[in-house]
């Protein structure tokens, strides 16, 4: 005979059994995916590590004015950069698309890319009491901005765990913000020196939800100085310019930028009368904190420096100059900051 124990049948799984097991099993997976899709993060992110100064905005003849009168420079611009971890998972935040309260590890790249165009129309005159030069400018851009981040969320819960891949894709075309500048200059012989103050009006396009924005999302004041020294007779120039932005509150994010500082640096020498060559490079870096209460990343400095050449070539119109000025950089070093190559074309006219 069989015994007692032998006798009894294993007892069917009840429903809640199953859908505890259920659970155990859906849950890591729902875990990233709410991690990924939160609607309504609490922390906010860097401004894309994006900023108000562009680098490598001078370079040759920077503290040299053009002649009184009006003039206007315009720039065809291209930039490919990408960017790690830190800068993307700070994007999909502030876009809502990452939970910030989230427990996972996020490993992400960000693809940018840009085509803009940039128009700047200027006023020089004469301020003989100070034996100086004074230009008002505005400059603004129009173009095309587009953003690619992909990646990967692992998620845990318990013992199980899971990784989500995505990809989210945005681009926009419009205009950008406003940035309104005063200069003056001074010149001593083969010595020229200049100081200007200028400033972001953001009236550009601009979404915290977006991806890719043209504008910034806040108001910024930046000031600083700049040399250039300029030998006809040995055909050489130098330049150098730096400044330091104070970036505002942005309202969209309650996020501030720290202080940043910026170096743009150049020099070339003649071949002939129209045509020059030489090194360009900058340095950009934040050197101070990010702040505001929609900043729950800590400091989040960013950096990055760039190198390469340029070529400029001079035409005399009859009443007028036409400058042209090719240059490209590579850069490196970066630093919660998208990095890559840009190249940008500038044309500027003015009256002899």
């Amino acid at each position: 005979m069989s015994g007692p124990d032998e006798c009894k049948s294993t007892p069917p799984e009840g429903r809640s059994q199953r859908f505890l097991r259920s659970f155990a099993h859906a849950a890591p997976v729902a875990f990233a995916t709410l991690a990924l899709l939160g609607t309504a993060p609490r922390a906010r992110a860097d401004e894309s590590g994006t900023s108000f100064w562009q680098p490598g905005a001078y370079d040759d003849r920077a503290a040299i004015p053009n002649s009184p009168g009006w003039s206007v420079s315009a720039t065809p611009y291209h930039s490919t950069v990408y960017a790690s971890s830190s800068v993307s998972t700070a994007t999909l935040v502030r876009t809502g698309r990452l939970n910030q309260n989230a427990v996972g590890d996020v490993s992400a790249t960000s693809a940018n890319f840009e085509n803009i165009f940039t128009l700047s129309p200027s006023y020089g005159f004469a301020l003989p009491d100070l034996g100086a030069q004074a230009a008002v400018s505005v400059s603004t851009v129009v173009g095309k901005a587009s953003t690619t981040e992909s990646g990967a969320l692992a998620a845990s819960l318990g013992t199980n765990g899971v990784a989500t891949n995505f990809s989210f894709g945005d681009s926009i075309s419009g205009f950008g913000d406003l940035a309104p500048q005063l200069s003056l200059y001074w010149t001593r012989g083969v010595n020229n020196f200049m100081v200007y103050a200028t400033g972001n009006a953001p009236v550009g396009e601009y979404s915290q939800r977006r991806l890719a924005n043209l504008g910034i999302g806040h108001g910024a004041v930046d000031g600083g100085l700049g040399y250039t020294y300029s030998n006809s007779d040995a055909k050489l120039e130098f330049s150098a310019v730096a400044g330091f932005t104070y970036n505002q509150i942005n309202p969209f994010t309650n996020y501030r930028s720290g202080v940043d500082f910026h170096l743009d640096v150049g020099a070339s020498t003649s071949l002939n009368e129209r045509l020059s060559v030489g090194p360009v490079g900058y340095l950009y870096d934040e050197i101070g904190c990010d702040g505001g209460s929609g900043d729950h990343f800590g400091c989040f400095r960013s950096r990055v420096a760039g190198l390469g050449a340029r070529a400029a070539y001079n035409v005399a119109l009859s009443d007028a100059q036409a400058s042209f000025s090719l240059k490209a950089y590579g850069e490196f070093a970066a630093d919660n900051r998208p990095a890559g190559w840009n190249l940008r074309l500038a044309v500027s006219i003015s009256r002899k």
